[in-house]
């Protein structure tokens, strides 16, 4: 699993509608470039290196899975959208929206095109200060000086005066409204992915299945008939041991926690797998066990088409799934349909995302974000 950068932007606007110019433009790399995660409060500067109308600043922090470059591009893009023409000429001017790389991660960059950090950041109150209210725990890499300590030897002389709060997209998806999310869906539906993504927007803690560890499961998928009870009892029996294990850690009552799985997966992979002897048995012992377990707040399916779901298994090219047949993904689907209608007291939101790919698509993912926003609402 690829993991996420955190970077931080600087923003600024000192012609026509200031605010609303910063608005719309943290609004357009939150749905075009990475997840907004915070945002620092508004300040008004005088202009820096040259006369001209005050400016307003903002600084926030984006996690995406881009390069630096890349996010560089894309944000000239953004500023492009939002009419910013730059003007080969020497010296600052006045424009409608400036986006600035400042950090990325604690790396350091030297290209043509692109330092990172940014080389004047430590000289620049107006980064600095909304850079501070992000809290970050973050050194600057090269001057090893944290940004209370950049800030305390700052030679910038200018006022910087907050104007009022602003808002992070995130703020208007409260998933933290519900303390145990569960997230499931097909073999390839791309599950575990989106609880790392999520995770990581939303500071949440994670249980995920520990599926590829199980000894049975090359061996089921050789010969179904003769591995398909002891592959059961040992999803059982682990799923069973990993959630009481995992969940004990937290406080479901104030910690946030996302799952890539939830436990009565088994009964439903069980009833297609078993014969009917077996699955009586089988059934009798998860009885036992699901009561004792605790139930998500909310359970979010993620379905996949039959086709969709065969390009992601064979994409991911684990060698004991190739062989899986969509007769086979069919009936999961199905099973999982059939138990989330017959769970009356469970809260349920289904989100079809056959036709999207919420790993290299952003506006995907905030797709997804988006549907929850609705159940949330």
């Amino acid at each position: 699993m690829k993991l996420q950068h955190q970077i931080v932007l600087s923003i600024g606007s000192n012609e026509g509608s200031r605010l609303e110019n910063i608005q719309k433009c943290i609004q357009l790399i939150h749905e075009e470039i990475g997840t907004v995660v915070k945002v620092s409060k508004l300040y008004e500067t005088p202009a820096w290196g040259f006369e001209s109308d005050a400016f307003y600043n903002c600084a926030l922090l984006l996690h995406s899975d881009s390069s630096a470059q890349k996010i560089l591009n894309q944000v000239l893009k953004v500023e492009k959208q939002l009419g910013r023409i730059r003007l080969n000429q020497e010296g600052y001017q006045a424009r409608i929206i400036d986006i600035d790389l400042i950090t990325f991660d604690d790396e350091i960059i030297i290209s043509e095109k692109l330092q990172i950090p940014h080389p004047l950041m430590q000289n620049r109150n107006f980064v600095l200060l909304p850079m501070q209210d992000l809290k970050l725990d973050w050194k600057h890499p090269e001057l090893n000086k944290t940004v209370p300590e950049l800030i305390a030897i700052s030679p910038d002389e200018s006022v910087c005066k907050v104007v009022q709060d602003l808002k992070s997209p995130l703020q208007d998806i409260p998933l933290e409204k519900f303390n145990y999310i569960s997230f499931e869906g097909n073999i390839g539906a791309g599950k575990t992915t989106l609880v790392h993504k999520i995770a990581s927007d939303f500071n949440a803690k994670t249980v995920l299945e520990r599926f590829a560890d199980n000894p049975f499961l090359p061996k089921f998928y050789k010969d179904q008939n003769r591995y398909a009870f002891p592959l059961e009892m040992s999803f059982l029996a682990d799923r069973y041991q990993q959630l009481a294990d995992d969940l004990a850690q937290f406080d479901l009552f104030k910690d946030f926690i996302v799952a890539d799985y939830h436990i009565f997966k088994s009964l439903i992979f069980a009833k297609i797998t078993l014969a009917e002897d077996e699955y009586r048995l089988y059934r009798n012992l998860f009885d036992i066990i699901y009561k004792e377990m605790p139930k998500p707040d909310l359970y979010i399916y993620l379905y996949q088409n039959t086709d969709r779901l065969l390009q992601n298994i064979k994409k991911r090219g684990r060698n004991y799934e190739q062989n899986i047949e969509a007769v086979y993904l069919e009936k999961i689907n199905n099973g999982y349909l059939e138990y989330i209608k017959s769970q009356s007291d469970l809260n349920v939101l289904i989100i079809d995302v056959s036709d999207r790919d919420f790993v290299k698509k952003h506006e995907d993912y905030i797709y997804i974000l988006e549907e929850i926003q609705k159940k949330i609402g």
